[in-house]
């Protein structure tokens, strides 16, 4: 029988939070394979339906502190109940919708829909129900379930976008979405925090992290990420497709995908599958060493990858191993990020001191998803956007290199 204690990592807690970032990020992970259905559909230019997805993901960044705050005054399960109800409505409605204005106002709900069953409360519930030595493997464990969800999520969509249209694929995501409900009651754990240890106010929390300059460079060092993933997510699949290399009949890949369409959902799995490794590597890797320069070195492979594949011809071959290269790279930012955050700050107000550094990730995931669909519109080509994601990303490698990491109280005292 397993007990629920500091030797058993894989607590409910854990488990449930898990199941649900795993659900939640199955479903986010497919809106990239509805672009060239919906646009095609309605007629619509590629930077309508990315707009919506941009809007989605600002929202998802907004709405992520809020739901942390609201949680951390009401309870976890409340404020994930909420999200995954908000979630399973925008998705429903959206089925319905045949403009863009209808489909961006909804991406709005199904954004803070997302914030309430993903990282920021779900990390924070499940960091400060962790004992101190597992934390950072524990949240790199946690974030490897919402890689696993990209695993499933495209291959699936897939399956259903064959069978039934998209709309009908709508109403599948909003039923899964409502019944992941049922696993919220496995959330709840005493949390282990020294209550002498905590802040005892949350605006002297936020107060103390927006004086601090590594609070900022967190914040702006974020960005990247969000831009680079996002702009991925949404616009490779598409990106794949309407490459002029990319053949797929008769190379070693046409026993797993036999077009183009099927290369791109199998490229998104293989981010999601290698991200598995990554997040649970790196969520390891950071209980052992200084996180700051894990992150950099994260940043400078993201780079370096995306240079090599821009330059270099695309192939079925090359898109197979940057998606695996991305993939161990893709979310090993977020356990060490926000491992950072509670090393710092401290587990209280985790939820939403790393839901404010998570809205930057969100608005460099509009701004990628935006830039993404306006140059394709304008140029006719994603080039030009790949290059400023390469550009923010070594931005991000460089200033990580300037945080403090040492708790803040620790700092204070040193110079009293």
């Amino acid at each position: 029988m397993i007990k629920n204690n500091d030797s058993n990592i894989f607590t409910p807690v854990l488990i449930g939070g898990s199941l649900i970032l795993l659900i939640s990020f199955a479903i986010r992970s497919t809106f990239g394979l509805f672009q060239i259905p919906i646009a095609e559909q309605f007629m619509w230019a590629r930077s309508e339906f990315s707009m919506a997805i941009a809007i989605q993901n600002l929202a998802w960044g907004i709405g992520t502190p809020i739901f942390s705050a609201f949680a951390e005054k009401f309870g976890d399960r409340k404020a994930i109940a909420l999200g995954l109800i908000l979630y399973a409505i925008g998705i429903f409605i959206s089925s319905t919708a045949s403009s863009p204005e209808a489909h961006q106002f909804l991406n709005i709900l199904i954004g803070f829909g997302i914030a309430g069953s993903g990282f920021g409360p779900i990390l924070a519930v499940v960091g400060r129900t962790t004992s101190t030595e597992k934390r950072s493997l524990a949240l790199g464990i946690t974030t490897a379930a919402g890689s696993a969800g990209q695993v499933v999520g495209p291959p699936f969509a897939a399956i259903l976008l064959d069978i039934m249209p998209w709309s009908s694929v709508f109403i599948v995501f909003a039923i899964i979405s409502l019944l992941t409900i049922l696993i919220v009651p496995l959330l709840k754990s005493k949390p282990k925090v020294s209550k002498k240890n905590i802040e005892e106010n949350l605006s002297d929390a936020l107060r103390s992290a927006f004086k601090d300059p590594t609070y900022i460079m967190l914040f702006l060092g974020f960005f990247s990420c969000g831009f680079q993933l996002a702009f991925i997510t949404a616009h490779f699949p598409a990106f794949i497709v309407e490459a002029s290399s990319p053949i797929v009949q008769g190379s070693m890949f046409s026993i797993v995908c036999n077009s183009v369409e099927s290369l791109g959902a199998l490229s998104m799995s293989l981010i999601g599958l290698f991200n598995i490794i990554g997040s649970v590597g790196a969520g390891a890797l950071g209980k052992n060493f200084t996180k700051k320069y894990l992150l950099s070195i994260i940043y400078t492979g993201r780079t370096i990858a995306a240079i090599l594949f821009i330059i270099l011809p695309i192939t079925p071959l090359s898109v197979v191993i940057f998606s695996m290269v991305m993939g161990a790279l893709w979310l090993a930012t977020v356990p060490l990020t926000s491992g950072i955050i509670a090393h710092i700050y401290g587990l209280k107000f985790m939820g939403t001191l790393y839901g404010i550094v998570f809205l930057s990730h969100q608005i460099g995931s509009f701004v990628g998803v935006w830039l993404g669909g306006l140059f394709y519109d304008i140029y006719g080509s994603y080039d030009i956007v790949w290059w400023v994601g390469i550009g923010v990303g070594a931005f991000s490698a460089i200033i990580h290199l300037t945080v403090k990491e040492i708790p803040l109280i620790e700092r204070k005292l040193i110079t009293i």
